[in-house]
């Protein structure tokens, strides 16, 4: 069992024994979580409860040894804001301006309860505002809060992507790329890539393409496809011979 200073966290002895006899999960591919506070019995106590909920916890004792350490392997960061000679704010301010940390999500933990103190955070990109003194369970709540909303933008990100191998398409900046080299296509050539991408493995008829590509347009031949598939098998190189006719059907991509 370990001491909690009444000083940083409201939690009853009762709330923490439900806590501590939780049984134990470990589940693969857990968010990994870094915690930095100047307070180690603080910060040995959000570990030893948050490993509980199965995630991956590693602790920093100053925003100097966090800035050390490899951050952008971190899905959540939970900083205190009073540390040293680098504060959480400072420490978040330089984060946000590093590509490769610039998202991750931040939730501060402090005394500095204030609303200007909570202004500045949440303007420094802050996910969460939690004041000391707190309860496990309202941490441990928050925590799974940011990181259910951070995978929601992740899924919504993957949909908006569209890949195979190398190949790639962007239906929010609508935009192709083949090994991260842009390749300029016409709308309907993205569109028909787009369907064909979308059903990898289903067959479409002309007819089909035509009502789903070209809608309502009018005077639109079958020889169109035909010709649109043509130049979108040689501008994306390598997967052009992905796209595939099937004879009397069709065409699909196939893998």
């Amino acid at each position: 069992m370990y001491f909690i200073p009444s000083k940083y966290i409201n939690t009853s002895f009762a709330e923490i024994n439900c806590i501590c006899n939780k049984k134990e999960t470990k589940i693969m591919d857990m968010p990994k979580i870094l915690v930095v506070d100047d307070e180690e019995d603080l910060c040995e106590i959000l570990k030893f409860n948050l490993e509980i909920e199965g995630y991956e916890v590693d602790t920093a004792f100053s925003a100097e040894e966090a800035l050390k350490m490899d951050i952008a392997s971190y899905q959540l960061l939970l900083l205190d804001v009073m540390m040293g000679e680098i504060s959480g704010f400072k420490m978040a301010s330089i984060l946000r301006k590093e590509e490769k940390t610039a998202d991750i999500p931040i939730i501060f933990l402090t005394a500095k309860d204030t609303e200007n103190d909570m202004l500045t955070g949440f303007n420094l990109g802050a996910d969460d505002y939690i004041s000391k003194p707190f309860s496990i369970r309202q941490v441990v709540a928050r925590v799974k809060a940011v990181l259910r909303r951070t995978s929601d933008k992740e899924k919504v990100q993957e949909n908006e992507c569209l890949k195979y191998e190398t190949l790639s398409l962007d239906t929010k900046r609508i935009k192709a790329s083949v090994d991260g080299q842009e390749v300029p296509l016409t709308k309907k050539e993205f569109e028909i890539l787009k369907l064909l991408l979308e059903n990898k493995g289903n067959v479409f008829s002309r007819e089909e393409i035509l009502s789903r590509i070209w809608k309502d347009e009018v005077y639109v031949l079958d020889r169109t496809i035909d010709v649109n598939i043509t130049r979108l098998r040689k501008k994306i190189g390598p997967y052009g011979k992905n796209i595939v006719t099937r004879l009397g059907f069709g065409y699909c991509f196939e893998s």
